[in-house]
């Protein structure tokens, strides 16, 4: 790790930090105010990578998943209306999704680094957002792993409701599952602007093709 990854270290630090905070605040429905900030994380990997190499991306990657272990520690032993605020099915699948997703994102990138500027980001961003939002709330909500947390009643995720209120009937998870992963394939469309701005500054132009 050098000085030029710390502004990596700290966006991806602070997005983290955000979203543990913003997802406790409901967006409509379907949402909460976190689901627009944690996207913003893939955007961080695939500029430290493009810019640094894969290696400075993985590090950003580790620290921010241990700064949102940290935030899930503190998230256990904060009360709120209806228990912890983190409680340990979130807290794994927290973690989970956001280490694997983002090592394949790092993955995914590299092996398309050569081919058009905008592949590369784009496709290991789809790519790590659909596993991201399959890993966790499988693990956080599915009734078929209780087992993790026997004592946490996550009861209301299984409540069977029309997906996203007009669909098939399916659990309530479902729905809040494919509504955070719309927002994240939207935002990884809409950054692929500052990811272009941002790379072009510091990358030769041959690289960029």
């Amino acid at each position: 790790m050098t000085r030029a990854h710390l502004p990596g270290i700290i966006a991806m630090a602070a997005i983290v930090v955000a979203s543990n905070i913003l997802v406790q605040y409901l967006f409509g429905n379907w949402l909460t105010w976190g689901a627009f900030t944690y996207p913003l994380a893939f955007l961080v990997t695939d500029i430290m990578n493009r810019v640094y190499g894969a290696g400075p991306a993985r590090t950003v990657v580790f620290v921010g998943f241990i700064v949102g272990v940290f935030c899930s520690l503190v998230g256990t032993q904060i009360m709120g209306e209806f228990g912890p605020l983190v409680t340990f099915r979130i807290a794994i699948g927290s973690g989970l999704a956001f280490l694997t997703a983002q090592l394949l994102d790092v993955g995914i990138f590299s092996a398309l680094r050569n081919g058009a500027w905008w592949k590369a980001p784009l496709v290991s961003t789809l790519v790590g957002s659909t596993v991201d939002t399959a890993v966790f709330f499988t693990i956080a909500f599915s009734a078929s792993l209780a087992f993790i947390e026997p004592g946490n009643d996550v009861s209301w995720a299984g409540e069977a409701l029309p997906i996203l209120g007009f669909g098939p009937i399916a659990p309530l998870w479902v729905s809040l599952a494919i509504a955070d992963w719309a927002v994240k394939l939207t935002l990884a469309l809409i950054a692929l602007a500052p990811f272009r701005a941002i790379t072009a500054r510091v990358v030769a132009p041959a690289e960029m093709r």
